[in-house]
């Protein structure tokens, strides 16, 4: 049994995407890869990816067709929805080694942490992960606290005896098309000279990222635990390109 890759897309800030990347990056490994995926939903108190999961639930009883939908899709691949395992923080790396002690395994763990790096308990689930993506816009103050995240992981938990993380990488998310492109890349050279790296996949500020599914009509769906992201949808979101740059990161 081989051990899994531990990754997460965290940051200190709300609205820089952390979650939506969280569940795009399961259901796309998951239902398009069919790669063996748990999400630990640590994101305390709000757990949003299990919030999303119910949401997903109660309208496969509300809407029929797209609880048809899900359960041709379930049946085509012959697997049950991924697992969503809510806990907190300081409870993340203990629950999962529990479900590896009853025979359960995985190629990748996503963790969905909570954005507060000054609890001890978040801050040593983050020194375990292999792999950290913090999300950034060019928004100043979402730019502004995701680089101070960055910066404290890097001068207080990388350092640690008994820190895993192997790369942490900045993602741009959201980004406007309106912006010039210069703009972007004198940031990153601020991420330079700070020594962190920055993802070539640059994602675009799309409607498209929050689509969920509606109560009633069929329309195409983005973000959902059950199914994966549209394939239409995927066309020009940049996440496919995202996806095959993380997974040559990982080497899964």
């Amino acid at each position: 049994m081989k051990d899994p890759s531990f990754v997460a897309f965290a940051t200190q800030k709300g609205g820089a995407g952390k979650t939506t990347l969280t569940v795009l990056t399961a259901s796309y490994l998951y239902y398009v890869k069919k790669m063996k995926v748990l999400v630990v939903d640590c994101d305390y108190p709000q757990y949003s990816v299990k919030e999303l999961r119910d949401r997903d639930l109660q309208i496969t009883r509300i809407n029929k067709s797209f609880a048809t939908t899900v359960k041709e899709q379930l049946n085509n691949l012959d697997v049950d929805p991924y697992p969503i395992l809510m806990c907190r923080p300081e409870e993340a790396m203990g629950k999962v080694k529990a479900l590896y002690d009853k025979g359960e395994h995985y190629d990748i763990v996503l963790f969905d942490m909570s954005g507060t790096i000054n609890n001890p308990g978040v801050a040593k689930t983050v020194s375990l992960m292999d792999y950290i993506f913090i999300p950034v816009t060019a928004d100043k103050i979402v730019l502004e606290s995701s680089l101070a995240f960055a910066i404290k992981v890097r001068d207080e938990i990388l350092t640690l005896p008994d820190s895993s993380i192997r790369e942490m990488h900045m993602l741009w998310n959201k980004v406007d098309a309106r912006e010039k492109t210069d703009l972007y890349d004198k940031y990153e050279i601020v991420f330079e000279e700070q020594l962190l790296t920055t993802l070539k996949t640059r994602l675009p500020d799309r409607k498209r990222y929050s689509r969920e599914v509606g109560e009633d009509g069929d329309r195409a769906v983005f973000r959902c635990t059950l199914l994966p992201p549209d394939k239409k949808l995927l066309r020009g979101s940049g996440f496919p390109e995202l996806l095959d740059e993380l997974l040559g990161i990982i080497k899964l």
